[in-house]
């Protein structure tokens, strides 16, 4: 058994060993100091140089917002490049501004939906694990395995929130989008105002498949990439 085999990280109730082994693996303090076993810590948690789970209790330093400000940009740079090529199959162009226009409107208010939605909820600030290093982004490549036995599974989103936000983001999108659009594509675009939605249908899912794979490369280089 896992307990029998790797006691040096397990603590028996009310008793606290050394540090658990990994980076990102914790211990939940249950109270009356009394610990669990050496896991992931739950969402919002980080764990400290004790290999206890904290409570995270950051805010976003500029930097953090300017990332989200970045992954907001790309969608809607998206949107308005989809709908410019098909601007030379419309004869008005009032139309295409109304959509230029109504992409914008989408992004933002899933933007602010989404900010609205994480914690602290119903609030335009966000509590947050800070960032330290690329790792942090992929805790799934670090779980550890004491003396080549079992492995201890500690994936878990020590960059809290700035992964999962910019997913939620991405689907509150699609949903205003296909919200919304259809009615402005049958009274101003009913022949080719549908392309851009068909387009974003593409787009998004791609997106999200970039950000969950490549999300920590992202963050430390997207300055570069602007």
């Amino acid at each position: 058994m896992l307990r029998e085999k790797s006691s040096f990280y397990y603590s028996k109730v009310g008793e606290m060993k050394t540090r658990c082994p990994g980076e990102y693996c914790g211990r939940i303090e249950l109270g009356l100091n009394n610990y669990s076993d050496c896991g992931a810590c739950p969402r919002g948690y980080r764990s400290d140089f004790r290999s206890i789970c904290v409570y995270c209790e950051g805010r976003p330093e500029l930097y953090d917002w300017l990332y989200l400000g970045f992954m907001t940009l790309l969608p809607l740079v998206l949107h308005w490049f989809c709908i410019d090529n098909v601007s030379p199959l419309v004869g008005n162009n009032k139309s295409v501004l109304v959509f230029h226009l109504c992409a914008l409107i989408e992004v933002s208010i899933a933007a602010v939906l989404t900010v609205w939605l994480t914690d602290p909820f119903g609030e335009m600030d966000l509590r947050t694990c800070n960032t330290h290093q690329l790792s942090d982004w992929y805790t799934l490549l670090h779980n550890p395995q004491p003396n080549y036995e079992e492995t201890i599974h500690c994936t878990q989103e020590a960059v809290y929130p700035l992964y999962t936000m910019v997913l939620i983001f991405y689907c509150l999108s699609i949903i205003i989008m296909l919200l919304v659009r259809p009615f402005l594509v049958r009274y101003l675009l009913p022949k080719v105002g549908k392309l851009p939605i068909y387009a974003a249908l593409y787009f998004f899912p791609i997106l999200a498949l970039l950000h969950a794979v490549f999300g920590g490369l992202i963050y430390f280089t997207f300055p570069y990439i602007v």
